[in-house]
């Protein structure tokens, strides 16, 4: 145990142990030891989760209670495959118009498992400096190549292809569309060029970019018109759709490849049929709700200009707003004094971030108002850069 308590020991004098705090929900807020504070650290884009409006409409259909029951107590392999899964992946299917979806337990079950289960010994697999660390993981449990690319650099991904793609059977280009650290996108229509130059399969995570994303909600690749174009479309339901697993949009082969192969979907237990069939609930909504969007746009707008006019170091182009101070020390004084008035904004460090490049990451959500930023940003100021 010693080691382990010396590395926890180690972490705590660096300001990086990591805890599980105990938070009580309250709609945009949350209670954290008696203190009522503004949640900016939910991934709850659209304020769904934060409200129990649909939730509540969910429910008041009587049958859902009776057909869905409890868990799925098996993978889908056995008997978890419940028909809410079929009716669903059809649907998700058609919305962006490919031959077929998989829906997942996590997107960290699909990030893990895709890859590994595609790419073999003669593969290459070409990934973005800042995918996130699922992907990562993915690539590593595979038996392929696996070669970085500068962020968003594509003549730096075109010169790599250049020079290693006659060696190497199948090449995939693995990016997410809105970077989780950084808040920023991924030229899609440039990556579609270069995947059909170089003849590879194109994976985008669009984690952060469902619901947030498109006037369907339906992330960067549909707002570009490319999600066709797009191999592996990878998303995921815990974020702005308020639910839990992940999906991959796919062609039919690729599907049924998975289906055999894919070790995280094979050794998994199913998710519960009625947490599927409130997924389906909320995505036939979201598509409706470019109000929400138009807000969570307008606010980020806003609170990206105000902090840089402050002085602030910021990046990215969307509800993601880091704030960048690279230093550890001062990202927690600034995570701390933000908290004490009224802010929940969590500091960001490495392993999260490379050491230099700390931060809080302010994300965003259609619950927050304008005067809130207005709020924050005054708090910035007092704190000083």
């Amino acid at each position: 145990m010693d080691r382990y308590a010396d590395a926890l020991y180690k972490l705590k004098t660096e300001g990086s142990l990591r805890t599980l705090r105990n938070l009580v929900h309250d709609g945009a807020y949350v209670m954290h030891k008696g203190r009522r504070m503004l949640d900016l650290s939910s991934n709850d884009y659209l304020g769904i989760g934060s409200s129990n409006t649909l939730w509540h409409e969910f429910f008041d259909a009587e049958s859902l209670r009776r057909e869905f029951g409890g868990g799925a107590c098996s993978s889908r392999l056995l008997t978890g495959n419940h028909s809410a899964y079929h009716s669903f992946e059809k649907k998700l299917a058609r919305l962006y118009g490919s031959e077929d979806a998989l829906v997942f337990v996590s997107g960290y079950h699909a990030n893990i498992g895709i890859l590994p289960a595609l790419a073999g010994p003669k593969d290459l697999i070409l990934a973005d400096k800042l995918v996130h660390a699922s992907i990562i993981d993915g690539i590593r449990l595979s038996n392929a190549k696996f070669l970085r690319y500068r962020h968003n650099d594509y003549n730096h991904l075109d010169s790599i292809l250049e020079k290693y793609r006659e060696d190497y059977d199948k090449v995939f280009i693995a990016t997410e569309s809105v970077f989780s650290m950084d808040g920023d996108k991924c030229d899609i229509p440039e990556l579609v060029r270069i995947k059909n130059k170089y003849d590879t399969l194109l994976y985008i995570d669009e984690a952060h970019a469902i619901g947030t994303c498109s006037d369907a909600g339906l992330g960067v690749s549909h707002e570009c018109g490319c999600a066709e174009d797009v191999d592996l479309l990878v998303g995921t339901f815990g974020k702005a759709v308020a639910s839990q697993g992940a999906f991959v949009i796919l062609s039919r082969i690729m599907k049924e490849y998975l289906v055999n192969t894919m070790r995280p979907l094979i050794f998994s237990t199913a998710l519960p049929p009625l947490s599927v069939r409130w997924t389906e609930f909320v995505m036939d909504r979201i598509s409706g709700m470019n109000e929400r969007r138009k807000h969570l746009q307008n606010i980020s707008g806003i609170l990206r200009s105000k902090l840089i006019k402050a002085g602030f170091a910021t990046c990215g182009d969307s509800n993601i707003v880091p704030i960048i101070l690279g230093d550890n020390d001062k990202t927690i004084r600034l995570s701390d004094y933000l908290c004490g008035n009224g802010f929940f904004i969590l500091p960001i460090h490495k392993p999260t971030v490379p050491a230099g490049s700390e931060r809080l990451r302010i994300s965003l959500t259609a619950a927050i108002e304008e005067q809130n930023i207005n709020d924050l940003i005054e708090a910035c100021k007092r704190f000083g850069i």
